[in-house]
């Protein structure tokens, strides 16, 4: 259900554009140029959180500035100069991105924003199926995600979709103990780095309907050990919407906060049928990322998903995490000049 991890190729760009290595890559979009001399603007916009300056949305902004259409590359820049998650890559080790993140956003002052993506039998082998071969490997992959953060500042989305599927019956029940397992030692091995906060993703206001059904098993799965919960991960439900479905949950958590996706959220959900989740048309970007939400209980408003990397192979999408430059720009198009 959810963007996969950044493929090799990616992860090496983003690695290279950071470190000022100098190397090339073969993606399309500019990914072979160098980041903009000066990132005022996009640290600027991006308060507390660390903005890439090699996201695919920063290279199709230089690639359409070089190609003349400068419109296209100003409305775009709504995305490309927030700050957004990074997804370092399951299946291989994730602590050369990790690090760089870390790294740049620390240089910076800044918080980093990472996911932990890569739990076993994930996404029940839909679009993003995948992820570490069994429970020990995926406990060397958190330990190696972890240990990489160090002693920055960074906020950790566990497990996109993990509880969720436990709770709405996709996961085989075999699964469930071992993923209940691993995610709780995954929040304990996170919660030793010093300035990292971690939240475990706890589905959205259309998946999980009532609460109750999935509060059960955010607590064997350690909620009550990290910093909270996500809700609306890669989603588009209302912030409203959203918002009300965090806080019947914490009331049956003790009073846990939670962060809110907001990436993709502008203009709600899609009333198109089947997989209304998976590219729908005509949504815009939501409210730009912030801790400065007026909740108490909402500890901020983050995007988790990154704006215009595909859902999956639906509506003439590319593969799942994949950029599509036409759909990132209608995003930021619906979203109006007020996202910039």
């Amino acid at each position: 259900m959810y963007a996969r991890p950044r493929t090799r190729r990616v992860a090496t760009t983003l690695i290279c554009a950071l470190l000022a290595l100098g190397c090339t890559s073969g993606s399309s979009g500019g990914a072979g140029e160098p980041a903009p001399e000066d990132p005022s603007r996009a640290a600027e916009s991006a308060g507390e959180f660390w903005v890439d300056p090699d996201s695919p949305a920063a290279r199709q902004v230089r690639a359409w500035e070089a190609e003349g259409r400068t419109e296209d590359a100003e409305v775009l820049r709504r995305i490309a100069d927030r700050p957004m998650a990074t997804w370092p890559p399951g299946e291989e080790d994730p602590a050369p991105v990790v690090r760089t993140v870390t790294g740049a956003a620390t240089a910076q002052g800044r918080t980093a924003l990472l996911v932990a993506y890569n739990i076993p039998h994930r996404d029940c082998g839909q679009y993003s199926q995948g992820g570490a071969a069994d429970g020990a490997a995926y406990e060397e992959w958190i330990d190696a995600f972890a240990g990489a953060i160090g002693d920055a500042r960074a906020i950790v989305v566990l497990e996109p979709d993990a509880v969720p599927h436990t709770a709405d019956g996709c996961t085989d029940a075999g699964y469930v103990p071992e993923r209940f397992r691993l995610l709780s030692a995954a929040i304990d091995r996170l919660a030793r780095q010093p300035h990292t906060r971690v939240y475990l993703d706890a589905g959205n206001a259309s998946w999980i309907t009532d609460p109750a059904r999935i509060s059960d098993p955010l607590l064997r799965a350690g909620v009550a050990r990290a910093d909270g919960f996500a809700v609306n991960v890669a989603n588009f439900q209302t912030l409203e919407d959203s918002a009300a479905y965090g806080r019947r949950l914490s009331e049956l958590l003790d009073g846990a906060h939670f962060v809110i996706d907001t990436s993709r959220n502008g203009n709600g959900p899609y009333e198109g049928g089947e997989e209304a989740w998976c590219n729908p048309p005509g949504r815009a970007l939501g409210a730009p990322p912030t801790s400065e939400t007026a909740d108490p209980l909402i500890d901020a408003y983050l995007w988790i998903k990154r704006p215009g990397e595909s859902d999956g192979e639906c509506r003439g999408g590319p593969p799942a995490g994949q950029w599509w430059a036409d759909y990132a720009l209608g995003l930021a198009r619906e979203a109006g000049a007020g996202a910039g």
